[in-house]
């Protein structure tokens, strides 16, 4: 299971406080108990591919108990003998001064990457109307930008305008169905007040009870969603670790953080274009379509990224046909679904049933989906395999990698940054053209696989680098632990600073095989084995509306009824 951030709660620092000083709640100096070695703890961290945020809650000033107070108090004029607190007060140039060099940098000299500024106790500061949590943001935001360094700050929320400067907690979560199906409303409408960078609790925090199903999905949306945090209260019980779910439930969701990982490079462009462009990586409907009067009534469905289009299951499933529905309006053109292959033509409204394995989530046909090839590759870089999954279709994607390291301005500091067009031609000769033009950067050498989602095989494969034929080997049919099957067309070695052209001529189409589908969700299902034969009955010996027809009259319960509709009806990339 792949991770990125190590993000430590409050403990990390010393609670158990003297009642005369104030609460545990404020705190700088390392718990030495649970951390002996904090730079060396730190330093393994890093090692393991891991940033670190910790948590801090300034409000109650730095009091004698801390390691950084004597250094603060000189700073502030006072006696560090005397043991008088310095009082937080974040309007005072002389302390936030001394809070940053000498209580927050020499942590961040230790290994600290950046800040988790969680709830401040009161809302009042010495200039009336002045948030202490909105300017304790703006101070950490440009402080962490020093030395050229991209900056990043991690906040509970503060109020409307506090979108500029960092990525959001939204409060801990409470672990009930209600509160699952509030997170990806509350997260797509927020992008309406320019607050797209959204961090929930996924899975729950706190209350609530256990519930794996509910888990399973909470891990899903959260594969979709701007920032994937797991995060849990100190229960014993809340623990969000896969494997306390169960085998089945653990399978499930560590392929789905895995695909997390693997998602990074198309993460990355969509937050490009939200910082460039103003783009939410999550945004209602009616932003990509506000003239659609059907893209208003489907509050918790959104486009995530470019071409992604995600209708959260955010209910409990059918008892006994262990199917769960979300209901989504597909804007015209045509969505293939990223974990079947399944297409579904635009311009209406559905209901799609998926079971605990599998998620709503659709591709624009024609998109151009950047993978990183390996799930457990190191993220702070660009990944030395990509893999593109294609969408049979013509549309244009983008490609857009840097190294992460700085913010742009002076050349002498700006990232190396490559930019791609990816354009997808399909004819009506069954023939795909897939170009990968570069827009921006430098020569870039990356082992390169097209992998076309709903295709077995192809009549011929032809392939151009930089107007030079490339000799490619046979492409060959590969699956994935969730993804649609693909045709795999391996590059190898090529440089991405090159135009490359690729041609799929007479590419055939993977046949489905309905009835088969069709028996799996009814076998599943917990019911009478004479229902289960009469509509095995009727979906083998009918279809299209006879089929519906048919099912009406059969004893089974309407979610399965309904995904055995969906099942005939869907179609085949092409």
């Amino acid at each position: 299971i792949p991770l990125s951030v190590a993000v430590i709660d409050m403990d990390w620092h010393v609670t158990a406080v003297d009642p005369e000083l104030g609460t545990g709640w404020t705190g700088y100096t390392w718990n030495r108990e649970l951390f002996p070695d904090p730079p060396a703890f730190l330093a393994e961290l890093h090692h393991r591919g891991l940033a670190v945020t910790l948590n801090v809650h300034p409000a109650d000033g730095i009091r004698r108990h801390e390691e950084a107070y004597p250094a603060v108090a000189r700073a502030m004029g006072l006696d560090p003998g005397s043991g008088v607190a310095v009082e937080f007060d974040v309007t005072s140039r002389e302390f936030v001064d001394a809070y940053l060099a000498h209580v927050h940098h020499p942590l961040e000299d230790q290994g600290v990457d950046f800040w988790w500024i969680d709830w401040q106790s009161g809302g009042a500061t010495a200039i009336a109307g002045l948030d202490p949590l909105w300017m304790l943001n703006h101070i950490h935001y440009h402080d962490s930008a020093r030395s050229g360094r991209r900056p990043l700050t991690f906040s509970r929320y503060s109020g409307p305008g506090s979108h500029r400067y960092p990525v959001g907690f939204s409060g801990d979560t409470i672990t009930t169905w209600e509160s699952l199906d509030f997170q990806p409303y509350f997260t797509a409408t927020a992008a309406n007040i320019g607050y797209p960078w959204w961090s929930h609790d996924i899975g729950g925090h706190m209350f609530g009870s256990r519930d794996i199903e509910m888990a399973v999905r909470w891990f899903q949306l959260g594969v979709f969603s701007p920032v994937n945090r797991l995060h849990s209260s100190s229960s014993p019980f809340a623990s969000k670790e896969p494997w306390g779910y169960g085998p089945a439930a653990e399978r499930i969701m560590a392929a789905f953080l895995r695909l997390r990982h693997r998602l990074v490079p198309y993460l990355y462009t969509a937050a490009w274009a939200a910082h460039t462009e103003q783009v939410a990586l999550v945004r209602p409907m009616y932003h990509d379509h506000p003239s659609a009067v059907d893209a208003y009534h489907v509050p918790n469905q959104a486009m995530f990224g470019e071409h992604l289009l995600v209708a959260p299951i955010t209910t409990a499933e059918d008892t006994a046909a262990h199917l769960a529905s979300a209901r989504a309006w597909l804007p015209e053109g045509a969505w293939i679904d990223v974990f079947t292959g399944h297409r579904h033509d635009g311009g209406r409204t559905v209901t799609l049933h998926r079971g605990l394995g599998g998620y709503p989530v659709l591709a624009r046909a024609g998109a151009v989906v950047p993978l990183a090839g390996d799930a457990m590759a190191d993220i702070s870089t660009a990944p030395e395999a990509v893999d593109l999954r294609v969408f049979p279709g013509t549309a244009v994607s983008h490609l857009v990698e840097d190294d992460g390291s700085a913010v742009p301005g002076p050349a002498e500091r700006r990232a190396v940054r490559i930019e791609q067009r990816l354009e997808v031609h399909q004819d009506a000769t069954a023939t795909l053209t897939v170009t990968l033009r570069p827009e921006r950067g430098a020569a870039d050498v990356r082992t390169v696989c097209l992998d076309v989602v709903g295709v077995a095989s192809a009549e011929d494969v032809e392939a151009w680098v930089a107007g030079l034929p490339q000799h490619l080997g046979e492409p060959a049919p590969v699956t994935d632990e969730l993804l649609a099957p693909a045709l795999r067309v391996a590059l190898g070695e090529v440089d991405l600073g090159a135009e490359i052209v690729v041609r799929i001529v007479g590419a055939r189409t993977a046949p489905r095989d309905v009835a088969r589908e069709a028996f799996a969700l009814i076998d599943a299902a917990e019911i009478g084995f004479s229902a289960k034969e009469a509509a095995w009955r009727a979906v083998t010996g009918l279809g299209g509306l006879a089929l519906a027809q048919e099912l009406a009259g059969v004893d089974i319960p309407a979610v399965l009824r309904d995904a055995l509709v969906e099942t005939a009806a869907a179609r085949e990339v092409w």
